[in-house]
């Protein structure tokens, strides 16, 4: 058997791990959340066979390739061309749709050009993005922004007061000095005593050189109001700067559905074409199933290869489970569970053979129901002779594997070696945590809790949710189930909120931070911490910072360099002043109870909350280590945590009151079966607090362990929308439409 061979692998806390992957097989890699596993997988193995495809290029493209470093591994032999498939969302802009990133709509946009009536143009022209195809209102977005003159402007002020309230147009911005400069406006005179004329000059005057500017006037310089010059500079394109003021921007502009296209972004000329009554744009705004449907019913021997290549792509995303999307839908709304679906459908259709496909956590975002649908398509991509590696937490996924290689035993520095490798069977008796897990016979919650009071959401329309009305305990363990794409989130996520604005949202969103962020700043105690170095020293607080004074000049207080190889890729490297640790050298002769601050920062979190125990701020690791997190480091950057550590620590933030209504957007994300017991734990301690706890989850370990279960269903999109149980987990198991129940009782084995 073919197998690649990986020897000394050490990234992160890998120990030196030799081992063999066998080829054209799925092995999934599983261990506990920091243990190691996207080290080895993503950081070393996919990292290494990106690296050396790249350096086929020649140095030209090689420049414009994403650059990947050298993985700290001896060697690694027989690679395989890589296909990463992250949970990294799709992104894109306003002009990037599913339509666009699944390649779908170039297809309808050929049916329509062939089949469509009257002719208007080949394909191209029904594309929102060319000029002949947009509707010229909006620029082929579907929207119009507009600028609340009542916000941008504060009319008791005057230009040198700064009465346009937005940067760059503030005294001495440098889009201030053209109305100031311009010679027609005293510029202490109070906008609210503009004359008629003026205010136009000033708000919507056209673009052309005044007659009389000051002398601080430059020879090229334009004059043009600041509405328009707004729309040209912030709004008309996909500019640095207007990415940079976004947040200003949400102040001061309002959007709505462009009153001419009415959203479907084209002119009317391409909207004339229909087939079947339809025009382009109303195919787009279909469910991915109704449109399959709508192909179905099109009649054409010519352009049967047309019809017959839509067909396989719809039929794709629907087996993929994505049936209730629309082509229309916005790329950067997509969770990042659907973006990696949409990312493993481009791959269905080739023919390429013996690729080595790396996947991450695949069953991110999805009910049980939906996992049987990409085990299938997992299995399909093996099936055509290429190797899988996938990382996983979700023990359905784990049982496809034909290998299993479980790293651990814990996490962090705890873990990174190899506890198990083999089968699945053999996996059961292993001595791991993921063999213990699968080991242990699985129960419903027997006890649950009493309910005595309820909060009411009514008539929830958001969205496919069809006029909803459902009664949410108080002081008890929620979990709204159902499969994805029901509507679940939109009922708890979105509407919960509108109707009961003291909830608290705890989702998925990345961490925001710098680069130097760390586990010490998130947490709100780095500065008491540098306050205790400073007094024991009698020196200024800001030597023990690495972003201020105490930052190693040469490495900006980063701890690395990176060494330019000019066609090469760039190497990391510790910093040769202050060896990575990010301080100058004289900082580390200050101490507090024998610690320097950068030793300090090496503790682990138990390490801390003993280290710290006579300080008020001890009690903050505390959580961290009820929720597994106690093998972090306190000056471990925030960029370098898994997506399951990225969710418990901001778990950590939002939970320390009492009498809160939380809700947790599928916590059991990245984490591992032994990680979501230590989660229940502190939910439901949480619960005994006298807080409200609503969970959406497809974990059926969390979902057994319910008080009361919402199950939204039954099927996704228009399928769904409805609340179809309410109830106790023992009366779910009896429930014959519920998909839920269905695989709850495959879980309990009933």
């Amino acid at each position: 058997m073919k197998k690649i061979k990986i020897y000394g692998a050490r990234q992160n806390n890998l120990k030196n791990l030799t081992l063999e992957i066998p080829k054209n097989k799925i092995t999934v890699f599983t261990g506990v959340s920091g243990s190691g596993k996207s080290s080895l997988v993503f950081e070393t193995i996919g990292a290494e066979a990106q690296r050396q495809i790249n350096e086929t290029q020649n140095s030209f493209v090689r420049n414009r390739l994403m650059r990947f470093g050298v993985a700290d591994v001896d060697k690694i032999e027989h690679l395989n061309v890589p296909v990463i498939i992250n949970q990294k969302r799709l992104g894109g802009n306003a002009r990037s749709t599913v339509g666009t990133a699944t390649d779908i709509y170039a297809s309808l946009r050929l049916l329509f050009s062939r089949v469509g009536k009257p002719f208007v143009g080949y394909s191209n022209v029904f594309s929102f993005n060319h000029p002949q195809g947009m509707c010229p209102t909006c620029n082929g977005l579907g929207y119009v922004s507009s600028i609340d003159t009542q916000t941008l402007f504060d009319k008791s002020k005057s230009l040198n007061e700064g009465a346009i309230r937005f940067p760059t147009f503030q005294p001495d911005g440098y889009r201030w000095f053209r109305y100031v400069n311009s010679g027609y406006f005293d510029n202490d005179k109070k906008l609210k005593d503009y004359t008629e004329r003026e205010w136009d000059l000033l708000l919507h005057s056209e673009e052309h050189k005044p007659k009389n500017p000051s002398k601080d006037w430059g020879k090229t310089m334009q004059y043009l109001g600041v509405l328009p010059r707004i729309q040209r500079d912030f709004l008309k394109k996909n500019s640095k700067e207007e990415k940079l003021r976004k947040k200003e921007l949400c102040k001061i502009i309002s959007t709505k559905v462009c009153p001419d296209c009415t959203g479907k972004r084209l002119n009317n000329n391409i909207l004339s074409c229909k087939i079947k009554d339809k025009d382009i744009a109303d195919c787009t705004s279909l469910s991915i199933d109704d449109l399959l449907s709508f192909i179905q019913t099109i009649p054409s021997t010519t352009y049967e290869t047309v019809l017959n290549e839509l067909t396989k792509k719809l039929t794709n995303l629907v087996t993929i489970g994505l049936q209730y999307l629309t082509l229309d839908r916005v790329t950067t709304t997509l969770s990042g569970g659907e973006s990696q679906r949409i990312k493993m459908v481009r791959h269905l259709g080739n023919s390429l053979e013996d690729l080595l496909y790396i996947f991450d956590e695949p069953s991110i975002g999805l009910h049980p129901k939906d996992l049987d649908n990409i085990s299938q398509i997992i299995e399909q991509i093996k099936a055509k002779g290429n190797t899988v590696l996938i990382v996983e937490h979700d023990p359905d996924l784990i049982k496809l594997a034909d290998h299993v290689v479980d790293l651990g035993p814990l996490s962090g520095v705890n873990g990174g070696e190899i506890v198990y490798q083999g089968n699945f069977e053999d996996l059961k008796t292993s001595k791991g945590k993921t063999g213990q897990y699968f080991s242990l016979s699985r129960q419903i919650n027997q006890n649950p809790r009493e309910i005595s009071e309820t909060i009411k959401i009514t008539n929830a329309d958001l969205y496919n949710l069809k006029n909803v009305s459902v009664e949410i305990p108080t002081n008890v363990l929620t979990v709204v189930t159902g499969v994805a794409g029901s509507g679940k989130s939109t009922l708890i996520s979105k509407v919960l909120p509108k109707q009961f604005p003291q909830a608290k949202i705890i989702d998925q969103s990345q961490i925001r931070g710098s680069s130097k962020s760390n586990l010490l700043t998130y947490l709100g105690v780095s500065d008491k911490i540098r306050r205790l170095f400073a007094k024991e020293n009698n020196v200024s607080i800001k030597l023990f910072s690495s972003n201020s004074e105490g930052g190693c000049e040469n490495c900006k207080g980063l701890g690395i360099e990176k060494i330019d190889l000019a066609f090469m890729d760039d190497i990391e490297a510790p910093c040769e002043v202050c060896g990575g640790s990010g301080f100058k050298p004289q900082v580390l002769k200050y101490t507090y109870q024998n610690k320097n601050i950068v030793e300090v920062l090496d503790l682990t979190t138990l390490e801390a909350r003993s280290f710290f125990d006579q300080n008020d701020f001890a009690p903050d690791f505390d959580l961290l280590i009820d929720l597994g997190l106690d093998y972090l480091k306190l000056g471990q950057r925030l960029n370098g945590f898994s997506g399951g550590e990225r969710q418990r620590l901001k778990l950590t933030k939002e939970i320390a009151d009492e009498d809160n209504l939380i809700v947790l957007d599928e916590p059991s994300t990245g984490l591992h079966p032994f990680d979501t017991k230590k989660l229940m734990t502190i939910l439901n301690k949480l619960v005994n607090q006298n807080n409200t706890i609503i969970v959406i989850e497809h974990n059926l370990d969390i979902i057994s362990q319910a008080d009361w279960i919402i199950d939204v269903g039954e099927g996704a999109g228009k399928y769904g929308g409805k609340v179809i149980f309410e109830g106790k987990v023992e009366k779910l198991l009896n429930h014959k439409k519920s998909a839920t129940a269905e695989y709850l009782r495959q879980y309990l084995g009933v």
